[in-house]
């Protein structure tokens, strides 16, 4: 798959929808979405670039290359911690989890790898612990700290490395919605806490929330896996009018999981729906229509509220399609952050103020509005939020990679001394430490 084009810019036909209606405005919305029409009349040409690097220590580790810097040792763990399940459910290679199995399959074959463990400045498990699935698609939570204690007692049987240091030079990749407190439910994550045998080594993770147990302070923050393939085909001309002011698909409430309503997206999403349902500028909707990815490519503003965690696919959509995510998620730790300057691109909301997300998004100006388009437009922010097969320079896999090498050279205090250890083998959760039975792990 190539790299991705600039993204088309503002259309000359954007907001127009909120010039009917049955609500009423204020006199200040209403100029606001007006200049913004103006803008959209005369800017769009000039706010298109093409391969523009990004200025400032954003664009230099986006063009970063760890190559050289880092060697990396691939436990031979048996198949049946990775890819015995990928046999059993192909799934697995297309749901937002899929990192796990492409990550593997990428340092398989990277200049990063040693066959020497000897070399290594990393150690790297690899465990699909998202691969198990329920049959509507969804990872069994219970199941995989088990897998993952299990993984971790087999290579601290077979080599000597996780023990000089307890895994404080291993990473582990743990997409879970909440990480490696393995549970797709804030609440029942945070009971569980991360896996302690997970308390020295660096975590791959697609869920950040700053001040949250689920979070480890030098963990690599990563997007969730989004198929660059699929909307490589969906990209429409870069002419195509932004002609819808702020675009959401997606739950509002999840009935089958929070009945009483109010925990789901603290709320937020809710929020939205009983706010802005009526109101013309804003296309919302339950229904997940076969022009998804074209209308993103249509909209201004593409709103990204948390649901059970914070982070969605819909950030690599927005960033991918040039639609200017409207981040709801509070304290929110976004992918790469060192590396792509989301405060830039994106536009934070409190949770608290979802009620007058009109009012926030009106008073953006035009200026604002244009630039950040500009940046989206940038291919390499593009490629830095991908995980594309084969792998290109700047792509996620070697923004992680980055994040690893940022990391070195490893503190002489990670090894121990003799008899010294900091983790506890039996702490947790009892369902967690449930002995295996014959047909176990």
């Amino acid at each position: 798959m190539g790299s991705f084009g600039p993204s088309c810019s503002l259309g000359r036909e954007c907001g127009s929808a909120g010039l009917k209606g049955p609500r009423l405005w204020n006199y200040g919305f209403w100029v606001g979405v007006l200049v913004l029409v103006l803008v959209c009349l005369v800017g769009g040409a000039d706010s298109e670039v093409g391969h523009q690097r990004i200025s400032g220590s954003a664009g230099d580790v986006l063009e970063d290359n760890p190559v050289g810097r880092l060697k990396v040792f691939i436990y031979d763990l048996p198949s049946k911690y990775n890819t015995d399940w990928l046999k059993k459910d192909p799934r697995c290679l297309t749901h937002m989890f899929a990192v796990e199995e492409y990550l593997h399959d990428f340092l398989v074959e990277s200049p990063v790898r040693t066959l020497n463990p000897e070399d290594a400045d990393w150690f790297y498990a690899p465990v699909y612990t998202t691969c198990d699935l329920t049959p509507n698609g969804l990872p069994l939570p219970f199941k995989s700290p088990r897998v993952m204690r299990s993984a971790i007692s087999y290579i601290s049987s077979h080599w000597p490395y996780w023990n000089r240091t307890e895994g404080a030079d291993h990473f582990f990749v743990v997409p879970h919605d909440f990480a490696a407190c393995f549970h797709y439910q804030e609440e029942k994550a945070i009971e569980r806490g991360i896996l302690p045998l997970l308390k020295r080594a660096t975590l791959v993770q697609t869920f950040g929330q700053n001040h949250h147990v689920c979070l480890k302070e030098d963990s690599i923050v990563i997007p969730p896996y989004a198929p660059p393939e699929r909307m490589q085909t969906r990209l429409t001309p870069p002419s195509t009018p932004r002609s819808i002011f702020a675009y959401f698909r997606g739950l509002f409430y999840d009935t089958g999981n929070d009945p009483e309503g109010g925990y789901y997206a603290r709320g937020a999403r809710a929020a939205i729906w009983e706010n802005f349902k009526d109101n013309p500028l804003f296309d919302i909707s339950t229904n997940h229509p076969g022009t998804y990815y074209e209308d993103m490519q249509r909209a201004i503003f593409c709103l990204c509220p948390l649901g059970w965690a914070p982070w969605s696919p819909r950030l690599v959509e927005g960033v991918i399609f040039g639609c200017i995510p409207v981040i709801i998620a509070d304290d929110i730790v976004l992918p790469f952050a060192d590396a792509i300057p989301w405060e830039k691109i994106g536009v934070f909301v409190a949770e608290k103020d979802v009620p007058v997300l009109d009012r926030i998004l009106s008073t953006i100006s035009p200026e604002d509005v244009l630039e950040k388009q500009r940046l989206l437009a940038n291919p390499a922010m593009k490629q830095a939020m991908l995980f594309p097969r084969p792998a290109q320079p700047g792509d996620a896999f070697h923004q992680i990679l980055n994040g690893l090498a940022r990391k070195l050279p490893h503190d002489p205090s990670i090894f121990l001394k003799p008899g010294q250890s900091f983790l506890n083998w039996t702490e947790g959760p009892l369902g967690d430490l449930k002995p295996w039975g014959k047909d176990s792990l």
